[in-house]
């Protein structure tokens, strides 16, 4: 009897905690909901409505906005006072020495010495010595600005050193190197060669060249047929024709009938054509006026870059001659330039998934095209998925799936066999050569055939395609030293490097124009495949190769893998060469390479990278059953599962696969949900500034610090300053404090060895964080000088990323054992701590752990009690002493 009372009350209890659980589910879920709510209208109240009808609320509006301009005109002008007039008198004191100067030589030129008395005479050296003084004061003033050791001022207990940035000259990379080379320059300047160099120079010379590459032509990409050519339009002419004329000159134009009756015809079209054939900008223009729109209904283009959606917006309101945002209008993240009478509407991949939220039928769109398709990039490849759901229970709702490459077959099959429709690009022949042999060193080959190609065909420019930073640096060395050697034999050749780290106005060289007689050769990373145009490209090398980020759900490791690149790729890079004459691509494999080891097509972003990001996302739009999702190309399945795992033990999902409130927090931030969680906890652990903070130098920390080959000592010195005791990511929020209280100089960048542009790519990202964190309610405080809790919210988000000393020495990860090491620039390099978190894995050499901080064990059953279990966290740390060995006992 009384067992079986006690049955019965453990039964209850049971049920009563399944019924608490559920409870709390519930609890959760309305929190969620009422959070997104709350999320929206904000959304609604912060994004800047570019036109608006003029109201009282707009008159409101701009009242506001004149009192805060008042007020910071305000603030400004006693300070622009001080500058201005400061400037007025530099000005007037140059002016005035260079009206000395003048008068002097008029007056010695118009009177000799012998016309002029006494008085003037006097007058006159008088007016010669003022000048000499004024001289040499701005020849002291300049000593003055020379870097150079100064006595340290004395500094009050509490007060901070100003940093003072020093000569405008002095703000480059390598400013003390040039300076000494220039004073150097200045002081001795020598004339010499023989008398007879000029004739010398008419001379022919033969052009030797080592190891000259034997190319084979294999095959000709043709162009369009020669009656059907047009001529190449050139930059300046381009401009002179009017837009109506342009819109004519354009591929798509001819085929304006046939596809507006293909379109009308198909529900869903593949549009295939080349990158500038006017598919983005004359698409949607022919489809207004067929009558698209007159329902009050609108066309939708999505692009996979936000600059890209306002930039053609831009063009197509101007070729339709009306204003940006009434008829033709562009909406992106917290920038909306639509209004009622918009019926042709741009925006990126992102803004169409934010529409789905609010509106999942895409009820007031007659027509949505998918543009730039061929990227693949994830966003594009759930969009997918999503639109081709829609357009079957849509039956009015025309679909274009605009992409530029050949693999428009793949799209209809995924669409129901949609029916393709291709426009012939204006492309010039391309002879495509091969090696005759497999090349050992394609940098070296690469140099090689930049010389043949300079030293034999006739002028044009050459793009050459390589993997990254390093290799563009390291052929740019062996290009300018080569060049340099075979002295004024060649034409002038300007070497011009393009790749993400480098800076901006360095980055926009590559548009400028060739100079006459002269050649330029671009070295680019595969940014230059589809991204961008290059004006005057003849010839193209392509060594084969990209790099391409790989993740293993196995090990949970990313990698950055150089590897082969795909036909698709190579036809793309091959079209480089035929945009503006017809061109050649020398390609530095063989032919039977190419045929036999190369893929069909890049393996899509959606098979490669962590999924983490794009399962939060999906599950915030709603889509609960993601195996069964309708991918394109499906992720491999245990990627899939690992993502959700992970978002599980995150938090971001309940044990039903429901997002949870946290999770729809965490959906707002585009980072890791790692990352995500980790900015979250800050606020728990009163320390979000110095989060946040970390958060952003690492989503640029691969390139904050820089290592010229010439001063690698004073680079590592520079670095080891920053090291922290208990590791990197506190190291990294030492950088970017001092870089603040140095007021965000760029003389403190180089002084140190640090890259200013990732500096400043750190601030903006720490803006952008600090705005997501408010929008999803969190306040900004700081944790300082304490580092622990920093260090706990971090393990909050990072503890999957653990690693142990073990007893031989050498690092293993807690879940999977795995040998790891702490990578050579990390602050705890030599220093061995028993417990370590680390940021991410990187597979060189060995498998190293980079950015890497010390933790206790202990924090881990606080932060993920459910992941970890206290037996697997035992070690001599965390192990109480057994009695008989103590103190005493050994004092014995």
């Amino acid at each position: 009897m009384a067992s079986r009372r006690k049955h019965a009350s453990s039964s209850s209890s049971e049920d009563s905690s399944v019924d608490s659980e559920e409870e709390a589910r519930r609890r959760d879920i309305k929190e969620r909901d009422e959070f997104a709510q709350r999320l929206k209208q904000k959304d609604e109240g912060r994004t800047r409505k570019v036109v608006e009808s003029t109201s009282k609320k707009a008159y409101e509006e701009a009242a506001k906005r004149l009192k805060l301009e008042a007020e910071d005109r305000d603030k400004l002008l006693p300070k622009l006072r001080i500058h201005s007039r400061r400037q007025y008198l530099e000005k007037r004191k140059d002016d005035k020495v260079a009206e000395l100067e003048a008068d002097i030589l008029d007056d010695e030129y118009l009177f000799e010495a012998s016309q002029i008395t006494e008085r003037e005479r006097q007058d006159r050296e008088y007016k010669k010595s003022l000048l000499q003084i004024a001289k040499e004061h701005e020849k002291a003033r300049e000593l003055e600005r020379v870097q150079r050791y100064h006595m340290p001022k004395d500094i009050k207990k509490g007060d901070k050193e100003e940093y003072v940035e020093v000569d405008d000259r002095e703000k480059v990379p390598n400013a003390e190197q040039k300076k000494w080379e220039a004073e150097q320059l200045a002081s001795a300047v020598y004339k010499f060669g023989s008398k007879d160099a000029k004739a010398r120079q008419q001379e022919e010379y033969e052009l030797l060249l080592d190891d000259q590459i034997d190319f084979v032509q294999a095959l000709r990409l043709d162009g369009t047929k020669e009656k059907d050519r047009k001529p190449a339009v050139s930059e300046a002419d381009r401009k002179k024709m009017d837009l109506e004329e342009t819109k004519k000159s354009l591929p798509v134009y001819p085929f304006k009938e046939d596809l507006i009756a293909a379109i009308k015809e198909h529900q869903i079209l593949i549009i295939e054509g080349e990158t500038g054939s006017g598919k983005t900008t004359q698409i949607p223009q022919y489809l207004y006026e067929a009558g698209f729109t007159n329902d009050g209904k609108k066309i939708g283009c999505t692009q996979p870059r936000r600059v890209a959606a306002m930039s053609v917006a831009a063009r197509v309101a101007q070729e339709m001659g009306v204003k940006l945002g009434n008829e033709v209008g562009y909406s992106i993240r917290f920038e909306d330039c639509t209004s009622e009478r918009t019926v042709i509407k741009y925006m990126t991949d992102g803004t169409l998934h934010r529409e789905f939220l609010s509106e999942p039928d895409l009820a007031s769109y007659s027509v949505m095209i998918i543009d730039e398709a061929h990227e693949r990039t994830l966003h594009t490849d759930i969009l997918f998925g999503l639109v081709k759901d829609i357009a079957r229970f849509r039956v009015d709702l025309k679909l274009l799936i605009s992409s530029a490459t050949l693999d428009a077959e793949k799209f209809s099959e995924f669409f129901d066999d949609a029916n393709i429709f291709r426009i012939p690009g204006r492309r010039f022949p391309v002879d495509i050569y091969y090696t005759k042999a497999p090349e050992a060193d394609y940098i070296d080959a690469c140099v090689v055939s930049v010389l043949q190609i300079h030293a034999t065909q006739p002028l044009g420019d050459i793009l050459v395609f390589l993997t990254g930073q390093e290799e563009i640096e390291a052929c740019q060395e062996m290009l300018q030293d080569r060049v340099k050697r075979l002295g004024s034999k060649l034409k002038e050749l300007l070497i011009l490097p393009i790749y993400a780290n480098l800076p901006s106005d360095m980055q926009a060289k590559i548009f400028e124009p060739t100079p006459p007689n002269a050649r330029k050769v671009v070295l680019a990373t595969n940014i230059a495949e589809t991204s961008l145009t290059i004006d005057n490209i003849i010839y193209v090398i392509d060594p084969g190769f990209a790099k391409q980020n790989n993740f293993n759900s196995r090990t949970g490791m990313e990698t950055l893998m150089v590897v082969p690149i795909s036909k698709a790729s190579a036809n793309q890079r091959a079209g480089r060469a035929g945009r503006v004459a017809p061109g050649k691509c020398f390609r530095l494999y063989t032919a039977w390479a190419y045929k036999h080891e190369l893929e069909e097509n890049t393996v899509p972003e959606i098979q490669r990278i962590n999924l983490g990001n794009a399962v939060l996302m999906l599950k915030a739009l709603g889509i609960n059953d993601l195996l069964h999702f309708d991918f394109l190309d499906p992720p491999p399945h245990e990627t899939l599962v690992l993502a959700l795992e992970q978002l599980y033990a995150l938090g971001a999902l309940n044990h039903h696969g429901e997002l949870t409130k946290l999770g729809r927090r965490m959906a707002e931030f585009p980072v890791d949900p790692m990352m995500a969680k980790m900015l979250l906890a800050s606020e728990k652990y009163k320390c979000s500034e110095e989060v946040v903070t970390i958060a952003a130098m690492l989503s640029v920390n691969g390139a904050i610090f820089y290592r010229p080959k010439d001063k690698i000592i004073h680079a590592d010195t520079a670095r080891k300053n920053f090291n922290h005791m208990h590791g990197d990511h506190l190291s990294l929020l030492q950088v970017y404090n001092q870089w603040a209280e140095s007021d965000y100089s760029t003389q403190w960048c180089y002084e140190n060895y640090i890259q200013f542009r990732s500096m400043k790519r750190a601030r903006d990202v720490r803006e952008q964080l600090v705005g997501l964190m408010q929008r999803v309610e969190i306040e900004m405080v700081s944790g300082l000088p304490e580092t622990i809790n920093i260090r706990k919210a971090i393990t909050s988000g990072y503890f999957y990323h653990i690693a142990r000393l073990s007893k031989g020495g050498h690092y293993k990860t807690v879940k999977h054992n795995q040998t790891v090491m702490i990578h050579p620039n990390s602050a705890l390099f030599e220093e061995l701590p028993r417990w370590v978190l680390y940021h991410e894995l990187v597979f060189t050499t060995k498998e190293y752990m980079r950015s890497v901080i010390e933790i206790e064990s202990k924090w881990l059953l606080e932060a993920a009690p459910h992941y970890y279990k206290p037996k697997e966290l035992e070690d001599s740390t965390n192990k109480k002493m057994p009695k008989t060995v103590g103190r005493a006992t050994l004092t014995e």
